[in-house]
């Protein structure tokens, strides 16, 4: 496969952690992301991305947080920060609206969702790396929330793995355009093989 050429039974899109939470009106994180969201337009985004990728018959594996659970981190001994903010505000709690996932981005048939991550890469302790190479996928487009903590720790970790990785700059967001920037014009180039619009992206499929 040339560098930026999506064939679809080497390619699936990695959608991390769409929940109402991060992404709809109301959800806790929402007031915090929801600037930098309207700025990149990422809802729309998304929703053309995810399905512009079933068109072409690209696989999407829903990558989704450890929904909240009473008890969840009763006696760890090293919590981390966002452990702890999920645990004291229930973000993402199971059968709650705000661990739920937008109806516009709810999985469809043919689509993989993985078991939950604990933290921020959605790898770690997760079939999600079985589930890619079962299908003969060499390459992952990672999307989602949020592009500096959880896209970030699994799109790095997939070209740790030997995945070839892309991130979307518009089908993202985070708490501040710092945060960001970061992603994409610090750390991303560190990792990513590629670093495209949504625009690009789709075009790109659609040339597969």
């Amino acid at each position: 496969m040339a560098l930026n050429n999506y064939a679809s039974n080497r390619t699936g899109v990695l959608l991390v952690d769409p929940y109402n939470d991060l992404l709809s009106d109301g959800g806790k994180l929402w007031p915090q992301t929801k600037a930098v969201a309207d700025t990149v337009n990422l809802l729309t985004h998304l929703r053309a991305l995810v399905e512009a990728a079933r068109r072409a018959g690209i696989v999407v594996f829903y990558i989704p947080h450890r929904r909240w659970r009473e008890g969840d981190y009763d006696g760890w001994r090293h919590p981390g920060p966002w452990q702890t903010l999920i645990d004291r505000e229930t973000v993402f709690g199971e059968g709650m609206w705000g661990g739920d996932w937008p109806p516009e981005l709810a999985p469809q048939l043919g689509d993989v969702v993985i078991q939950e991550h604990w933290g921020q890469d959605g790898f770690a302790n997760t079939d999600l790396d079985l589930q890619l190479k079962q299908r003969s996928i060499e390459k992952i487009i990672v999307v989602g929330m949020m592009a500096n903590t959880c896209v970030e720790a699994t799109a790095r970790c997939g070209t740790e793995l030997g995945y070839h990785v892309t991130l979307v700059r518009d089908a993202t967001a985070a708490f501040s355009s710092e945060a960001m920037r970061a992603a994409h014009e610090i750390n991303g180039p560190t990792f990513a093989h590629a670093i495209l619009t949504t625009d690009a992206v789709i075009a790109a499929l659609v040339k597969s």
